[in-house]
């Protein structure tokens, strides 16, 4: 099995290529560009250092949503872009699952977050039993206000979170940590995923995609789109008018 991953959701762009469970090569960059400007170019690199004849892929791997309208919008077309001209299928992969994926095997409560401004964040709980390979979803991916989440951790999960604690991760820990550290206070173990770990990898998508692939989940290119869990900002106060 053969693939590449795409990951684009958010700040961080990054393309992966994975072979029989071995990540052969991952580029991965948190720089002031759009991804318009570097997904492509790393692609070619990375197929040209890992010598990869194209036609031999037997699916591309895409982070499908939540995250930046636009950013969904370049990796989904680049993917499926792939996919047709290839004629394989397009693996999609939630991007908070790829963010939870990359802290596998730890025995804490996974809860990433992502800055889904206004307060809100994107968010998902996950776990990982001892006997799965795939994490297991917790609280479905969802939009809703910082405060909200937490008061779910602190009421719902409580028993949970106290035994195992609750790890936070995702591009929203830098702009909601204090709030988190106010309204859960020491008492609740809480931490937070260090930095090579904290934000969106493409080798994570690229893992997770080879097993949903194996698993027979994945789509044709054709059917493909972005889950973007909430309406654009034109789309909810129309178009030249912007949220305050």
């Amino acid at each position: 099995m053969k693939l590449i991953a795409i990951e684009s959701s958010g700040m961080t762009a990054g393309v992966a290529l994975i072979e029989d469970g071995v990540i052969k090569g991952e580029y991965n960059v948190n720089h002031l560009k759009t991804h318009s400007q570097t997904l492509l170019p790393m692609l070619d690199e990375l197929k040209t250092l890992t010598e990869l004849d194209m036609n031999t892929l037997d699916a591309i791997a895409v982070s499908a949503g939540p995250g930046s309208f636009t950013g969904l919008r370049i990796g989904s077309a680049t993917a499926k872009g792939l996919g047709l001209a290839l004629d394989i299928p397009i693996v999609e992969i939630s991007t908070l699952e790829g963010l939870a994926y990359n802290l596998y095997g730890t025995g804490k409560v996974v809860c990433p977050i992502m800055d889904a401004r206004r307060s809100q964040v994107y968010t998902a709980v996950y776990g990982f039993p001892d006997d799965t390979a795939f994490p297991q979803c917790i609280k479905e991916p969802c939009a809703i206000d910082i405060k909200e989440l937490l008061a779910f951790l602190k009421n719902d999960l409580k028993e949970e979170c106290a035994k195992r604690g609750v790890v936070f991760l995702g591009d929203g820990v830098p702009v909601y940590r204090e709030t988190i550290d106010a309204e859960l206070g020491a008492a609740f173990a809480h931490s937070y995923a260090k930095p090579h770990m904290c934000l969106q990898r493409a080798a994570s998508v690229a893992a997770l995609g080879e097993m949903y692939m194996l698993d027979g989940k994945s789509v044709n290119a054709d059917d493909h789109a972005p889950a973007y869990l909430r309406s654009s900002q034109a789309e909810r106060v129309g178009p030249g008018k912007f949220e305050i």
